[in-house]
């Protein structure tokens, strides 16, 4: 895991300027592994196995006595440093937005005399976490190093918010799992000033009472496509890294070859590579990776470099049917010659649920950590630099609630065609005649309900959430239940009514708070993509390959801010994502495409999440016999195991819950058995965090 961390206190708590990491009475304090990027009296260190490429600081020089006056930035970024410096001036003067407009994906931090600045990113891929400490206030791209800091303890009520409306910003707030370490939103930077803070955002916010200028469909697609082919070519122009030495190679084993042997012992292929799915945003990155013209040093202009081909990883899960089409479509486009095909095959070890005695502990807890070691057997037949296609789904498609924000603006006839594909995908069926007019009820009610009354109404429902007795079957079914405002997710149906009436009453208090309402449609759409987000940032960190970066171009700020460009009437057409991509990568210069490319592809994963959890049934029985969930009174024990069996007898109840559950008992059980910290010296912490697993308010968490 790589993070960044540092702080801003008022100068006179400080003892000897120039000492790193003082104390209030001179004792010091650091991170375990750090790099000190600058020092007192606002310090930032590089904490993990970052490349040096990866940071970069650049200083603009001061006439001597002038506030000192530098930028970091940590990640890949595809700005020269005459752009940074630039960004870095203009930063001085307030424009905070220019540290947040290069190609790539990364984390600023300019420093201005005492002024610090720590701009997150649009997504929540790149996140950033505060709290207060000596006389001032710390932060780092990493919630746990906090948390150690302050020696936090676990905020249940958070957890119960994660798990009962993970894709509703007002019921989790700025919280985070520690008690004291908060978040600062998509969208927003983190500004220190001697130690007091300030989160301010750096995005223009779209007014409600006039309808956004339409931007051109033609012109939009076209802003899409550069931001993508910039974001790619950024990783492609980075410098190129070959694994860190490895236990030596055992030698011939039947039946494997060298790359295979490498990928046993978990090391990437050096070079550049990407996921080849045989979707659509997947096949994008792999083949403009493949053929982005004009990349110095290449053959002809073409290629990922002089002579390399890009490494296309295609995942075969034996386990489950209904993926034929998918892997034919990625062997036609692997055809390519720029492409060098690997397809990894896995059974029932890589299914959901396998191998959960083994990963890491992550940052926080998030539902991708019960198919962690699903995506690590694929990864580590990738390579140094790997692409993969996250993201695309929240950034291009439409959220069914922007449907409300189309009859806000009186556009009425361009609801004809989604609600019209809702009605075919129902079947024919005396139900389906029906679904077009629910649809429009359901989004002119969304549409007529002000901010207020849709949290308050979502307040007042979230306490009945576990009397639900069934999933959403359908895709009509699930469009209605996201036109709203806010909705219970779906573990909310196994949580206590103590944990529900708990969240409840955080959407009541946050409805009455002032705060910068966006139409309903785009509010959904945002928090859903942070959500996301988020559970990509952890599922580097559970499948982590030492070594391998893994880029996720689209939730880039350039890609997300010309995904935002498009217009609501083109986002809610039917397969819409497939189309902009299609023009994509015709105006790169791509135009064979097999058939079918673009198909939605959802049900293989449920059934593989199906058969995952029937496998894995008796250690997830084993994992809730005596959860700390229900410890913290979150949940009762007996209630999620009837559920689990219930669900690998074929039950039709929500698998996205109880992955939910599974996943944060498992985090739980990571936390509070782990040893050592994050910070050493004079100063540091005498505990980690949640050591001794003490709960406020609720029972008591044993290590």
């Amino acid at each position: 895991m790589r993070w960044l961390v540092g702080w801003s206190s008022i100068a006179a708590s400080f003892g000897t300027v120039g000492a790193v990491g003082h104390h209030g009475d001179g004792r010091t304090v650091h991170p375990v592994g750090s790099q000190l990027l600058w020092g007192d009296p606002d310090p930032l260190w590089a904490v993990g196995d970052w490349r040096p490429d990866e940071i970069r600081v650049i200083t603009i020089a001061t006439p001597e006595g002038a506030p000192t006056t530098r930028l970091a930035v940590l990640g890949c970024c595809g700005a020269t440093d005459e752009q940074l410096r630039v960004g870095l001036l203009a930063a001085r003067g307030g424009a905070l937005r220019h540290l947040t407009a290069w190609p790539g994906s990364y984390t600023a931090v300019a420093q201005i005399g005492r002024r610090v600045t720590v701009a997150g990113d649009l997504a929540g891929a790149r996140p950033v976490f505060h709290t207060p400490w000596a006389n001032g206030t710390a932060y780092a791209t990493a919630a746990l190093p906090l948390a150690d800091l302050i020696e936090a303890q676990l905020d249940i009520g958070h957890l119960a918010a994660l798990l009962a409306c993970p894709e509703t910003p007002e019921a989790l707030g700025d919280g985070t799992p520690y008690a004291g370490v908060k978040r600062i939103p998509p969208g927003h930077a983190l500004i220190l000033r001697e130690g007091s803070r300030e989160i301010t955002g750096y995005e223009a916010v779209a007014s409600l009472a006039v309808a956004a200028a339409q931007t051109d469909p033609v012109s939009a697609v076209e802003g899409v496509r550069d931001a993508l082919v910039e974001a790619v070519r950024a990783r492609l122009t980075a410098p190129r890294h070959a694994p860190e030495t490895l236990p030596p190679d055992p030698g011939p084993v039947p039946g494997m070859g060298p790359a295979e042997r490498r990928a046993a012992r978990g090391a990437p292929v050096p070079g550049i590579g990407a996921d080849l799915s045989g979707g659509s945003a997947s096949a994008t990155l792999a083949l403009l990776a493949s053929g982005l013209p004009g990349l110095p040093g290449t053959v002809l202009g073409h290629g990922t470099g002089a002579g390399e081909r890009l490494l296309a990883v295609t995942f075969n899960d034996l386990s489950t049917q209904g993926r034929e089409d998918e892997l034919e479509r990625a062997r036609i486009i692997a055809a390519n010659p720029r492409l060098h095909h690997v397809v990894v095959a896995a059974g029932e070890e890589a299914l959901p649920y396998a191998s959960l005695e083994n990963g890491p502990l992550t940052d926080e807890p998030a539902p991708s950590l019960v198919v962690a070691e699903r995506h690590r057997r694929r990864l580590a037949a990738g390579s140094a630099d790997h692409f993969v296609g996250h993201g695309a789904r929240q950034v291009l498609d439409a959220h069914p609630a922007r449907l409300a924000d189309l009859l806000m603006d009186r556009r009425r006839r361009h609801l004809l065609r989604p609600v019209a594909a809702l009605a075919r995908a129902e079947g024919p069926s005396a139900h389906s005649l029906f679904v077009p007019l629910a649809v429009y009820r359901a989004a002119r009610r969304l549409a007529r309900t002000s901010y207020r009354t849709g949290l308050e109404t979502a307040a007042s429902l979230l306490p009945d959430a576990h009397r639900v007795t069934h999933g959403l079957d359908t895709p009509a079914d699930a469009s209605l239940a996201a036109l709203a405002w806010s909705r219970p997710g779906p573990a909310a149906r196994w949580l206590t009514g103590e944990a529900l009436a708990e969240v409840s009453v955080r959407l009541q208090e946050a409805a009455i708070r002032p705060a910068s309402v966006q139409r309903p449609g785009e509010a959904r759409a945002r928090a859903a993509l942070a959500r996301h987000a988020a559970d990509q940032r952890i599922l580097e960190q559970a499948a982590e390959i030492r070594s391998q970066r893994l880029h996720a171009p689209y939730l880039d700020n350039q890609v997300v801010r010309a995904a935002r460009a498009l217009p609501e009437s083109l986002r809610v057409q039917p397969g819409a994502r497939a189309a902009i991509l299609r023009r994509v990568l015709a105006g790169a210069g791509i135009h064979d495409l097999p058939p079918g490319w673009g198909t939605p592809s959802q049900a293989t994963s449920t059934a593989a999440g199906r058969i995952g959890l029937r496998t894995a049934l008796p250690d997830l029985i084993a994992l809730f016999d005596a959860p700390l969930l229900a410890d913290a009174g979150l949940i009762e024990a007996r209630v999620v195991r009837k559920a689990l069996r219930a669900a690998a007898e074929g039950e039709p109840l929500p698998l996205d819950g109880l992955a939910e559950l599974a996943s944060t008992e498992l985090w739980l059980r990571r936390l509070v058995t782990r040893r050592g910290t994050c910070w050493t010296g004079t100063a540091a912490p005498r505990q980690r965090a949640v050591a001794g697993g003490v709960v406020p308010a609720r029972r008591t968490l044993q290590a």
